[in-house]
Parts: C-alpha cells; structure tokens; sequence
C-alpha cells in the first residue's frame, strides 16, 4: 500500500469514529429527554401551590419547575406591557401580551396573558385586550426565562421583544421580577376571550433514538467500505504481472535477411 491509501484509510477511521461519538450523543440527549418528560409529568400532576412556596427565595424558575402550576395575586402594571413578536402556536404567527403582575410583597412576575393570532401581514396587534383593573388572582405553567434568539435578545425595545426573559426585562422596566414568567390557565376576573390558550408540552422521545442509530450505520458503513477496498488492493497486488507478447518472427522475414 503506498502512503495515499494509508492516509485515506486512517481518514475514514477517524470519520467512523466521529461517527459514532456523535451516536453515542444522540443516545444521551434521548436519556436527558427522557429525565425531562418524567419531571414534565410529575409537575403537570402537581396541585397549584403559591409561587413562593415552589421558587423558595432564589425566585428562579429552572428545570426542575417547568410546567409546575402556580398561583399568584396582585395588580398588573399596564404601563410596562410587553408585545412579544413573531410567535408561533400550531405554525400559526401571532403575537404574546406578556405583562407585569406587581405582588403584595413589592416582587412583580411576568405574565403570558395569551396569544394573538396575526390577521393579516401586520407588524403589531391590531388590538390588544386591556387589562384588568384591581387584584386580580392568575393560575399558570411556569416556565424558564428564554435566552438565545436573534432581535433585541429578549430586552424590551419599545414594548416590543423576541423573548421572555426576566434578568433582561427587569433591568428595564425597573422591576424586581422573578427569573421566569407565568402562562395564564385561569384568571379571575376571567382572561379576555380574545386571546388564545397554549398548547401543552411535548411529551415524547423525539427523535434521538433513530438519529443515533443512523450515525451509527455510518460508522459501520465507513469501516466496511474500509474492509472491502483494502481487500481489493490486496488482491490487486497479488495480481503476476501482465506477461509481453512473444513475437514470433516470420520465415519469410528470415529469408529476406540472408539475401
């Protein structure tokens, strides 16, 4: 084998390798979804509690809290409502009224009033439900703070966002706000027949199972592409060298020389 051959076969051992290694991820984001959905189930089956009774001091809604049901009373500040843009509920594009609820203690958390489906091609709602006056009681999914994204990151520009993020919206709208926010299941006074409700989580195993079996058959089908063109060039070195062709003189050639 010559050094070509060498270095092309080390290149597909170590795509085969990359391979599985990238397999062997797939299988242990399955095992984190799987940990994920048991913990969704336990808090959808949880009872409502009080907000600070679930965060305890910290305020900060993590993993451990995604979907667990709350419940909080105060006071929404209209004046510092946000329009979050460019949202999506069953590849439907509308619009999420998310607005401060100022609790007894002074702490204020975010509250996902809805969803607005967009009518048409417009920028923002053509018209946003006013919010309720006086103490108002909210139950709702908690949910993280969302980072990430593209546009203002999650700071409010203008009453405008990408994201729900509380760090970011507490530092502009002046707030002391719990590190997460509230999709509203039930308001009293009741939440105003305009918006649309959230569907639920996902509760599966996605795709991760099949994904690492497939990187999985590539490695495989690396090694075997390996195998057989290794034994091909083998087998062609074997190979006798092609004989010359004898060359046979003609007698006529023979006579024509002695005259």
């Amino acid at each position: 084998m010559n050094v070509r051959w060498i270095i092309a076969a080390l290149g597909v051992l170590m795509l085969a390798f990359v391979c599985v290694q990238l397999g062997r991820w797939q299988f242990h984001r399955l095992d984190e979804r799987k940990a994920r959905n048991e913990v969704t189930r336990t808090n959808l089956a949880a009872a409502p509690a009080p907000i600070d009774q679930i965060l305890g001091p910290p305020g900060v809604v993590g993993d451990q809290h995604a979907w667990r049901t709350a419940e909080v009373t105060g006071r929404y500040d209209a004046s510092k409502q946000i329009v979050l843009k460019y949202r999506n509920i069953d590849d439907r594009p509308g619009f999420e009224i998310v607005t401060p609820l100022v609790l007894a203690d002074g702490k204020a958390v975010l509250i996902d009033r809805g969803f607005l489906p967009r009518q048409s091609s417009e920028l923002m709602p053509l018209k946003i439900p006013a919010v309720p006056t006086g103490e108002v009681t909210v139950t709702g999914r908690l949910q993280r703070s969302e980072r990430g994204g593209h546009t203002n990151g999650g700071v409010p520009d203008g009453g405008t966002a990408r994201l729900i993020n509380g760090p970011d919206f507490a530092k502009v709208l002046g707030l002391n706000l719990y590190d997460g926010y509230m999709m509203v299941t039930k308001q009293e006074p009741a939440n105003d027949p305009a918006f649309l409700g959230f569907p639920g989580p996902e509760i599966d195993d996605g795709p991760h199972f099949f994904y690492g079996l497939q990187w999985w058959f590539f490695a495989l089908l690396a090694v075997g592409g390996l195998v057989y063109f290794s034994r091909q060039e083998v087998r062609g070195a074997k190979k006798p060298a092609d004989k010359q062709p004898e060359v046979v003189e003609r007698p006529e050639a023979r006579a024509g020389a002695k005259d």
